[in-house]
């Protein structure tokens, strides 16, 4: 997979998302408390924008009228019928062994990385500020 820079650090903050096109494919990027994923803008559903869902947590019960919340954020619902996936794996809290939403790798590198190549070339000095989210789609 090729690699494809998607944007500044400071542009997806903690909580946020971005929507890019890359290698034919639109992928939506979060930033989960500075780490970051992507995966797929696609319901495996009838193809609903996951861009557009809210993001939410988990809540569950071990038994009548007791409830746990937990994984604040880490979750994204489809906004055409609800459909859940974790942000981390792309896979469905409904089926997790069946249904999911295609993950990419994606993580920060340095400015300073990006720009190195295999070609040796006349350099001329570059300050290079900050990292930057990439993706390999």
């Amino acid at each position: 997979m090729a690699k494809h820079v998607v944007a500044p650090v400071a542009e997806i903050p903690p909580g946020g998302r971005k929507v890019v096109d890359a290698a034919g494919k639109r992928i939506v990027v979060f930033n989960l408390d500075g780490d970051f994923f992507a995966l797929l803008d696609r319901c495996p559903h009838q193809g609903g924008p996951l861009s557009g869902g809210i993001l939410c947590g988990l809540t569950q019960s071990e038994e009548p009228g007791t409830y746990r919340f937990s994984r604040a954020g880490e979750f994204i619902r489809c906004p055409w019928h609800q459909w859940e996936f974790d942000i981390r794996t792309g896979k469905s809290w409904f089926d997790p062994r069946r249904t999911k939403v295609r993950p990419f790798p994606a993580g920060v590198e340095a400015g300073a990385t990006l720009v190195q190549g295999p070609h040796t070339a006349e350099t001329i000095p570059v300050r290079i500020e900050d990292s930057y989210v990439v993706i390999e789609a």
